[in-house]
Parts: structure tokens; C-alpha cells; sequence
């Protein structure tokens, strides 16, 4: 609206007497928006619907609240910034050579690799339900689309032991059915390539406008969130030289066989 409107930052902030760094943060949604400042805007960029006024402003009463904000007990700050984005993102592209990732693991697995990283009964029962909570994304009337990349090892390591592991990898083959799911596997025959340095996710926006977001973390809680244009890019070129390394995505199910059998067979 402030684009039809021809205005730019700083006419808003001088014509609302704001500070410039209060539209961006608004913009940016770093912070929400009261109903009185909203109203200012939208007469600011003549916007005169009475419904549309009444609904934009319901839709600024329940921002207030930043989704997964009840779960700071067992949450770092940044995760839960990068899991607000996450469920606003249309496309999720994940690349995972440990372990499979947050939004497609079943509990079971969740719990039996939090157990391995020695958390807490307590806390464990909170990042489920969190996990929970994100996995809605997937079953929304219109989910997100979802590009998911593993490391064979990951279809192989026994997080929780053969029967945990064998709910979660039919799991991930229901997933993959999806129209909006892909999962593709680096095989062992591959070598070292590039990202079995560490895992990462990078995020797209159904607006143009909104730059991607790239998603680094591990155990230890060293997250980083980058929304750096050049940076963003460089992950999403990495993430597809990855796509023409992976197996494509049809063999699949055949990499979760063979995972299964492994399993048959070392129990010999």
C-alpha cells in the first residue's frame, strides 16, 4: 500500500512523526503493530473500505503475539524468530547430512534424539509440542513447498533403535508422496561433497519483496539467522549443485529399503 501510495520510508516516519527505524521495523515485522498506529497508516495511504479497515486491524490485534512465543522456556530467541519466518515461508528448502530434520520427524524420533543430547524429560515434552505445533504448516489447505536433502547416513543411524527408526523413515516415505514434498538422498558412494559440513534451511516468500532467510544451527545452540541478499543466494546455489548430486527424488524408496534391511541384517 505505501508503494501505491508513492511514499517511501522516511515520508511515512515524517508524516506520522515516527523515526525512520520504526516503518522498518514495522515492514520487516521485527515488531508488530498497535491498531492506532495500523489506523494512522492506512488513512495515511487512503485506504477509506470500512471492512477492509476492520479486518486489517483484527489481523493487527492477533500479531501481537509472536508465534511460538510460549515455548522461550526451551527455545532460543533466534529459533523461534526462524520458526515465525518458517511458518510464513511458501518454500522450505532443508539440507540435513546428521539428521532428519525438525519438521519431518515423527515424536518418537524427536524424543529419542533430544534424549541423546541430554535434555531434560521436562523440556523434551515442550519441543515436541513445538515440533508439533510447526508440523501444522504441512497440512494447511495450502502448505508450503517443501525440498528436502539428506545424507544417506541419515536413512541409516538408528536414532531411538530399529523400530523408531523404521516408523520414522516410513514416515518420511508418506511425506515424500506429497506433491508439495520432495526428498532426495546423497549417497555414500558420493564422497565428501560440500554441505556435509553442516546442515541449513533456506526460506522463500510468497511477496517478492520479502528477501529469503537462510537458518543455521546444531546442538550446542550456535544458531545464525541470515537475511543478507548475496548470502541467501550463495545457500541457494549450493542447495541446487546439491539437487544434480543427490539421487533424484523417485529412487527414494529405494534408499529407505535398503536403510531397513541394513537394519534386518546388523541385527544378525
Amino acid at each position: 500500500m505505501r508503494g501505491e501510495a508513492d511514499l517511501t520510508q522516511r515520508d511515512v516516519a515524517a508524516a506520522l512523526d515516527w523515526s525512520p527505524s520504526k516503518v522498518i521495523r514495522i515492514e520487516s515485522g521485527q515488531v508488530g503493530i498497535s491498531v492506532t498506529d495500523l489506523r494512522a497508516l492506512l488513512a495515511l495511504y487512503g485506504l477509506t473500505d470500512g471492512d477492509a479497515v476492520d479486518e486489517l486491524a483484527g489481523m493487527a490485534r492477533g500479531s501481537k503475539r509472536q508465534p511460538f512465543s510460549d515455548y522461550r522456556d526451551v527455545l532460543s530467541a533466534e529459533t523461534i524468530r526462524f520458526f515465525g519466518y518458517e511458518a510464513s515461508a511458501s518454500l522450505i528448502r532443508h539440507v540435513q547430512p546428521l539428521v532428519v530434520p525438525g519438521l519431518l520427524q515423527t515424536e518418537d524420533y524427536t524424543r529419542a534424539l533430544l534424549h541423546a543430547y541430554g535434555t531434560d524429560a521436562k523440556s523434551i515434552d515442550r519441543i515436541v509440542e513445538s515440533r508439533r505445533e510447526r508440523q501444522e504448516a504441512l497440512d494447511r489447505a495450502e502448505p508450503p513447498e517443501v525440498f528436502t536433502i539428506l545424507d544417506e547416513a541419515v536413512l541409516r543411524r538408528r536414532v531411538g533403535g530399529t523400530a523408531v527408526m523404521t516408523r520414522q523413515l516410513r514416515h518420511l516415505e508418506v511425506l515424500a508422496e506429497r506433491s508439495k514434498v520432495t526428498i532426495q538422498v546423497v549417497p555414500f558412494d558420493h564422497g565428501a561433497y560440500e554441505a556435509i559440513q553442516g546442515p541449513f534451511v533456506h526460506l522463500e516468500f510468497q511477496v517478492p519483496s520479502d528477501p529469503d532467510v537462510v537458518f543455521v544451527d546444531n546442538v550446542r545452540n550456535a544458531a545464525t539467522f541470515i537475511d543478507d541478499v548475496e548470502i541467501t543466494a550463495q545457500f541457494q546455489e549450493s542447495f541446487f549443485a546439491l539437487e544434480d548430486l543427490a539421487a533424484p527424488p523417485g529412487k527414494f524408496g529405494r534408499f529407505v529399503e535398503r536403510a531397513i534391511g541394513s537394519f534386518s541384517e546388523s541385527a544378525e
